[in-house]
Order: structure tokens, then C-alpha cells, then sequence
């Protein structure tokens, strides 16, 4: 079928090309009952503007559409994060277009590729390991990019991050203040620059305190809800396990979370008050997590606050700031809900303030 123009929206309505030029564009000066009947014609024609078409008769630049790529779009952050960054380009009239690469650097390329071939004006990019240099020339060709919640190799752009290691570091304090030693840490991928941070701070709370963290309660590369699943189990095998948990992302918490009843069984009652088996501080929140019994303690990053951060940057640069490249780091924040405040089996170490 031949695709409606403004010219048939015209004709159906019974108006001037002119008029429903003014009803498409929300312009002032068209009586209601005429808006009504424009209205009508491109509902039932299914007429859509050509934007590009109308960039090019106005003389001006761009396709009003930028491309946001992240790991996950099933991980809550990324989710709220991608939902802040639409709701700031909506209110400049630009269309978003949402990929995944699941941190693989092949598909963060197709993606990336996919997004540039549609000549978006920008990217805001979560970035896999490895150098992006390939973006270069599509930043030449005037693609503006914004590296939001890691910095991206060999790419001197503006980057949006939160401070993750010192996020980490509170997290693993405020459990060592509650009397843990044996605090195991569950992460993603070790290759990945968050997580490598925030594993960093993990051991920096030891360190502060003249403490060394058990190895042995170390587990990298947890990808998927059963993967945190059978780290849990293998440190509840061990001889000494571990009396407290920190997890470094929320899917990760999510998978630990569901195997706890699991792993309890019926003929390990929990103590009242207290049905967790151990102490759990998560690195995300989650919007469930005041609802837990008990609520979960977090070390809480506000995806809306990183995703606006990262639109308005590129915004800016769309419209025309060449300033030298901006490194925004936002803060954490510890958010005690009773989850991470269990006291610790063997109460040895001098409670300090978290």
C-alpha cells in the first residue's frame, strides 16, 4: 500500500495542506473543531511524519534520534536508567533507540553499527572490555558519544559514573562493624571495570581495618541467577563459611536471595526475627527490597539520576558545546534495612561507625 501523505491527510479532512502542516506540528491558531477533523484523517489514514524529510526542508541537522547501548536491558538499573535518558529526549522531541550487547564486544559493535547506519545524532554507551577507537570515525563523521557507568579504552569522551569503590568499601565496613570476618564476595565478570572497582573496595575495607580477605570466599564471573546460586551453596560447603555476604550487582543479590529458603531446608529453623542465614549487603536497590523480611541493605546508585546525567551531557553536545571532555562522578549512598545489620558468629572486631 502506498503510504499516506500530508497531502491525502489534506484531502480526507477537507482542509488546506497548510492547516494540517500546523495540527502535526502543534502550532497555534487552528480552531479546535478543525484539529478534530485533522486528527481524524490521520488516525484513520495512519498517516506518520517523515522526520527526516521535514529536518531537510527546515535545513537542519541531525535525524532527531540517538542510540542507547547498554549490557542488560532485564537488569533493573539499566532499565531505569534507559527509561530516564527517553524520558529527557522526549522532551526535546528526539526518539531513542535501545540496544543490549550482554558485554560482548562483537554484538556491542553490531549494535553500535546498526545504530550509526540509522545516523543517529548520538550514543550513549555502556561499555564492553576492549578499545573503542572503531568509534572514531563515526564521531567524525559528527556522532556524539557519552560513556555512562564505565569509562571506555582509548575514547577520551564526557563519561558518566558513580563512585563504585568507595560504595563497595561502606558496604564491607559497615558488615565488619557488625562483627563479620568471613564476608564473601559474589561478583560479575573480573574483566569488567565496575566490577574490578568494586572489588576493590571490598578489599580496601579489609585493609583499613589491618584485615586480609579470605580468597577462598572470593567468587568472579557470576552471570546469571544460577550461577549465584551455586556460588552460595559452595561457600555454605565449606569448612568455615562465610558469615556474611556482599554482591556486587542486583542480579546477582536477586539469585542469592531465592536460593536462601532453598538452602535453609526445613530441618535448619531460622531464628526469629532473622530469616536470611547470613548477613547481605547488595550493591543496587531493588525495588522490592524494603518489602523482604528482612528488608535488604544496599549500597544504593540512582540509575535516573546517571541516565539524566548522560542525556543532558549529550544534549549538550548536539547542540554545540566543544568544551574538553567531562569525567562526572556521582556518589552512593548505604541504606540500612536490617539485612546487612545481623551481628556477625564470631563478634571479635571493634564495632566502628560504617
Amino acid at each position: 500500500m502506498k503510504r499516506p501523505t500530508m497531502k491525502d491527510v489534506a484531502q480526507a479532512a477537507g482542509v488546506s495542506l497548510m492547516t494540517v502542516s500546523r495540527v502535526v506540528s502543534n502550532a497555534p491558531g487552528v480552531s479546535p473543531d478543525t484539529v478534530a477533523k485533522v486528527e481524524q484523517a490521520v488516525r484513520r489514514l495512519g498517516y506518520q511524519r517523515n522526520v527526516n524529510a521535514r529536518n531537510l526542508r527546515q535545513k537542519r541537522l541531525g535525524t532527531s534520534t540517538i542510540g542507547v547501548v547498554v549490557d542488560d536491558l532485564a537488569n533493573p538499573f539499566y532499565a531505569l536508567m534507559a527509561r530516564s535518558i527517553e524520558d529527557e529526549a522526549h522532551r526535546r522531541g528526539c526518539v531513542v533507540l535501545v540496544g543490549s550487547t550482554n558485554d560482548e564486544p562483537r554484538r556491542e559493535r553490531e549494535v553500535i553499527a546498526a545504530f550509526t547506519a540509522r545516523q543517529v545524532d548520538g550514543l550513549i554507551v555502556v561499555p564492553t572490555i576492549g578499545s573503542h577507537g572503531f568509534l572514531r570515525p563515526a564521531m567524525e563523521a559528527g556522532t556524539h558519544v557519552v560513556c555512562v557507568d564505565r569509562p571506555a579504552e582509548g575514547l577520551d569522551v564526557d563519561t558518566v559514573t558513580v563512585d563504585n569503590r568507595d560504595g563497595a568499601r561502606h558496604a564491607v565496613t559497615h558488615l565488619l562493624a557488625h562483627g563479620h570476618s568471613r564476608i564473601a564476595y559474589l561478583g560479575d565478570r573480573y574483566d569488567i571495570w565496575t566490577q574490578r572497582e568494586r572489588y576493590a573496595g571490598y578489599l580496601d575495607a579489609f585493609s583499613a581495618r589491618g584485615l586480609s580477605a579470605d580468597p577462598a570466599l572470593v567468587r568472579h564471573g557470576l552471570r546469571s541467577h544460577l550461577e549465584a546460586r551455586l556460588a552460595l551453596a559452595d561457600l555454605r560447603a565449606l569448612p568455615d563459611p562465610p558469615t556474611a555476604l556482599f554482591t556486587s550487582n542486583d542480579l546477582i543479590t536477586l539469585g542469592v536471595l531465592d536460593a536462601m529458603d532453598d538452602l535453609d531446608g526445613p530441618e535448619r529453623p531460622r531464628a526469629a526475627g532473622h530469616p536470611l542465614p547470613m548477613a547481605v549487603v547488595g550493591f543496587d536497590d531493588l525495588p522490592l527490597a524494603k518489602l523482604l523480611d528482612p528488608p535488604l541493605t544496599v549500597v544504593s546508585q540512582d540509575p535516573v539520576a546517571v541516565g539524566s546525567t548522560a542525556a543532558n551531557l549529550l544534549f549538550s553536545r548536539i547542540a554545540g558545546d566543544r568544551s574538553a571532555p567531562r569525567k562526572v562522578i556521582l556518589l552512593t549512598r548505604l541504606v540500612e534495612r536490617r539485612s546487612g545489620e545481623r551481628p556477625g558468629h564470631r563478634p571479635d572486631l571493634p564495632a566502628t561507625p560504617s
